[in-house]
């Protein structure tokens, strides 16, 4: 896809199926203030009343991270099938393509941020709570197989529910081939760095999302395998505020930083010309 129909699709961002103009307001749902979808956009996707963070879809996060006109989209034709035969899979899939307008979960490609060529996956909310099935894992395989021929840094951007339950053990393998990849791409010198975004759990969380070697996160990003009512549940006992927050995650060690969702890309950048220079 070039440049000019990524940053089209792009523009058919926040809540709701269809397209939502500049000049409409939304309600906020923390603050339940209504603010302008332009106001939002300017403030990185921020509610400017509480601070509270709007979900953001794949392509707008591509965009916000990468240079002007530089970022190439990879694999968009792919996409997944009902291999099992699962009871309405068929039409959740519809469902999903439909309200996120995008073939998959994930976004992949190339592009450069801060002048530095690197590769990019950007994970999708909107498709199926950003579920990883086996298209998404090829995708993301792929695009470490790419990026480890030619030397390239990746930056991955997730958030997930976990594993699609429609794709059972086909779904599963996907951690441990992701990881696999990963490894293979580290093995090689070359450069991952992960930004962690509400929520990255299950499957996800358990492979590909906690292998960078630069683990970054969103303020209040959900981070865990299984959930919060599960745990207690098991546990029987009530869980703190901040259980499985970013901020909570990083205290553990697990995480390298929070990073507010405006000051991402002056990270990035900072991060691949280091790393560039290192190389070098």
């Amino acid at each position: 896809m070039n440049f000019k129909g990524f940053f089209l699709k792009a523009n058919n961002e926040l809540e709701g199926e269809n397209f939502i103009p500049r000049a409409r307001r939304i309600t906020c749902k923390k603050c339940q203030k209504k603010v302008s979808v332009s106001q939002i956009r300017k403030n990185s996707f921020i509610c400017p009343e509480c601070g509270n963070y709007f979900s953001v879809r794949s392509r707008r996060r591509i965009l916000m991270l990468c240079d002007r006109r530089s970022f190439s989209e990879m694999y968009a034709d792919m996409e997944s099938e009902n291999i099992l035969g699962f009871p309405e899979y068929d039409e959740k899939l519809s469902a999903a393509r439909e309200k996120s307008r995008e073939k998959e979960g994930v976004i992949c490609g190339e592009g450069r941020i801060g002048g530095v060529r690197c590769c990019i996956f950007a994970m999708d909310a909107y498709f199926m709570m950003g579920s990883m099935g086996a298209v998404v894992g090829e995708k993301i395989t792929r695009l470490f197989e790419y990026a480890a021929e030619r030397s390239l840094p990746v930056i991955g951007v997730t958030v997930s529910g976990g594993a699609r339950m429609q794709e059972g053990m086909i779904s599963l393998f996907q951690m441990s081939k992701v990881s696999a990849a990963v490894k293979r791409h580290s093995d090689k010198g070359n450069l991952y760095v992960v930004i962690l975004t509400n929520p990255t759990t299950g499957g996800v969380d358990a492979s590909f999302a906690m292998l960078g070697d630069i683990t970054l996160a969103e303020p209040g990003a959900r981070v865990g395998f299984a959930g919060p009512r599960v745990i207690e549940k098991t546990l029987n006992q009530a869980l703190p505020k901040n259980f499985q927050r970013a901020e909570r995650v990083l205290e553990c060690g697990f995480i390298d930083r929070v990073v507010p969702r405006d000051g991402l890309r002056h990270d990035l950048e900072r991060i691949l010309k280091l790393h560039a220079g290192y190389k070098r």
